[in-house]
């Protein structure tokens, strides 16, 4: 076994392997190291990709030529296009997932990408000289790799501690070891670490529920898809169930909270506070006479649900007892408890916006070592990660995506300039530039500079450039596109939209809310010959209408955004001396210095920094 790599990956979960995938599809010898190489990108959680925001990052990952969106197409068992109601630019797909087909495709991917080896052990400690450079690492089986960069994606891993009830078990997942010694190691070099708690909900057997009396949820009729490839669309789907809690099992659930974790002591940490478990919900919304349910199927062909709403840590039998007393679980069989975890993480401000940390070079972090949750948002770590420590390796730029560029940038941004004191999901309203951040939109935000540092491949920049084009054509024909009012009264009348009293452009009448492309295609026979003569592709179609439709939206964020992000090309060095500017406040030299920020955009973002502040470092630095 060769034990010299330019990159090492520890860990296999979503940020890991897009990490690995990156820096070896990039030219860097990579090892990834797992201590389960049948748990590639484990679905730990609800066996689902995407959703509000969500969404639009698996998008990102993809149009920088990650697999993420691939395996989520392939794995899919029903699509949904979330936000439907609010127009296009606010629309999130989500995907429900085949949990066993997602995890097998990963490794199928991974195992056919050039550069990347395996290696089935655990990381007890890295291999840092006393002048803290990064040399390797070592296992628990006593070998020592040793390589240029380390990404280390722990997950929930390091020293993590399962609740079930009174019940506490050392495991990183259930049935599965904790790792131990790296957070002990870090922390004697000088790194802060902290704890976070996670959950998950009891797992049932399909078969003994009564769907009949949950109301069904079924998947888009014209199911959509994540990857820009030419991934194939749902033909068949399943569906999902939703049914509610109850006043009885609020009452069995509230009588046994002395027996939760979370609140007779045992779990001190802090927990997802947009993912809370059922007692946390029950607790804290007392007036609430039912909290919804969601019953979603884990794959084709196994009979085991997830129930997402259900996440507790109640002792087994106070689970059992409340579980059955909700509409459709009468008889429901478990396939196994609920439980919450407690892990290490390390807090981000403690990184570089590469994700590289501050106080070993070529050590980098990602995923929910930074205090974040979600498959999504783990991922878009991981592949930001294992593009810069190749790129660092060879002494090259690293790669940093702005606000503007991407939620991925969001995201990057927030954890290293604010930090985080509990599990940080992403939001579109963590984004001020969302209109930009489209779905639609990601392949034309980050492709061509993906494929300019060589991860993105020649094929997905083709398939970029002939959307852009039938886009542009799509536009031209709308724009020239004259309507009269006999051919679009009886539609507009169809619709409930006001008529015109004369001819109008076609780009003016899809500005209306309630009138899409489609709506034109049946004003006015030109626009419906031009689309069926020229093949245009569903996604070119979707995204004319949306720049079109949102034009002035757009235009009033891209000025917006100049405004603001010209400060992000102020450079800060590393050795600005925060001290000798007097006209700073004690408390903004004490954030500043604990930050570092890299530019003067960043700073600004720093909690509790003013505008007085960000004038005086202005003048310093210009």
């Amino acid at each position: 076994m060769e034990n010299k790599f330019d990159i090492i990956v520890i860990g296999a979960g979503h940020a890991g392997c897009e990490a690995a995938a990156a820096a070896a599809n990039l030219g860097s010898r990579t090892l990834l190291i797992t201590m389960d190489m049948t748990k590639f990108a484990q679905m730990s959680c609800n066996p689902a990709m995407g959703g509000v925001a969500k969404g639009q990052i698996v998008r990102e990952i993809d149009a920088l030529g990650g697999y993420s969106g691939i395996v989520s197409d392939y794995s899919s068992i029903q699509f949904r296009m979330l936000n439907r109601s609010k127009g296009p630019a606010m629309w999130s797909p989500r995907s429900q997932n085949d949990r066993t087909i997602f995890s097998t495709k990963w490794r199928e991917l991974l195992e056919s990408t050039p550069n990347l080896s395996f290696w089935q052990d655990s990381v007890n400690s890295l291999i840092i000289d006393r002048d803290d450079s990064l040399q390797g690492v070592n296992t628990t089986l006593g070998i020592s790799f040793y390589c240029k960069a380390v990404i280390l994606t722990s997950g929930t891993f390091m020293n993590g501690l399962i609740h079930v009830g009174d019940k506490q078990l050392s495991g990183g997942r259930m049935g599965e070891k904790a790792s131990k010694g790296i957070t002990e190691q870090l922390k004697e070099i000088g790194f802060i670490s902290g704890r976070m708690k996670t959950g998950t909900p009891p797992r049932l057997d399909g078969s003994s529920l009564h769907y009949k009396n949950m109301e069904r949820q079924e998947g888009d009729i014209n199911p959509s898809k994540f990857s820009f490839l030419n991934t194939i669309p749902l033909r068949n789907q399943l569906a999902c169930h939703i049914t509610y809690t109850n006043k009885e099992v609020h009452d069995i659930i509230g009588a046994s909270l002395s027996q939760s974790p979370l609140f007779n002591g045992q779990i001190q940490s802090i927990g997802p506070r947009y993912c809370p478990s059922v007692e946390d919900k029950i607790n804290r919304f007392a007036d609430k006479e039912r909290h919804q349910i969601f019953v979603e199927p884990e794959g084709w062909n196994t009979k085991e649900v997830y129930v997402n709403g259900f996440s507790t840590s109640l002792p087994f039998d106070i689970q059992v007892k409340a579980i059955r007393r909700i509409k459709g679980f009468e008889n429901a069989q478990f396939y196994r408890p609920g439980y919450a975890i407690e892990y290490d993480y390390f807090p981000p401000t403690q990184l570089k916006l590469n994700l590289e940390t501050k106080l070993v070079d070529n050590l980098f972090f990602a995923g929910q070592i930074n205090g974040t949750t979600g498959y999504e948002e783990a991922a878009a770590q991981g592949i930001i990660a294992g593009i810069n420590a190749h790129r660092n390796s060879r002494n090259m730029e690293s790669v940093i995506l702005s606000r503007k560029q991407a939620y991925i940038g969001v995201l990057i941004d927030d954890l290293i300039t604010k930090g985080t004191e509990e599990p940080y999901r992403m939001f579109t309203s963590r984004a001020e530039y969302r209109i930009n951040l489209r779905h639609d939109s990601a392949d034309e935000r980050l492709t061509p500079l993906s494929h300019s540092i060589g991860l993105a491949s020649s094929k997905r920049l083709k398939l970029l450039e002939s959307k852009i084009s039938q886009k542009g054509a799509i536009i031209k024909v709308l724009e020239k596109t004259s309507i009269s009012p006999a051919e679009a009264n009886p539609i507009l009348e169809s619709v409930k939209s006001a008529n015109i009293n004369q001819s109008v452009k076609a780009t003016s009448l899809l500005a209306r809310p309630n009138i899409s492309i489609d709506t034109i295609k049946q004003m006015s026979e030109s626009v419906l010959t031009f689309f069926k003569n020229q093949g245009v592709s569903p996604e070119a179609e979707l995204s004319a209408e949306t720049v079109l439709k949102y034009h002035g939206y757009i235009e009033r964020e891209n000025e917006l955004a100049q405004k603001m992000l010209h400060l992000d090309n102020i450079k800060i060095s590393k050795t600005f001396d925060y001290s000798r500017h007097q006209s700073l406040s004690n408390e903004s030299r004490e954030k500043l210095q604990k930050i570092r920020p890299e530019n003067l955009g960043q700073a600004s973002r720093i909690p509790g920094i003013k505008p007085v502040d960000i004038s005086v470092l202005l003048v310093a630095l210009t």
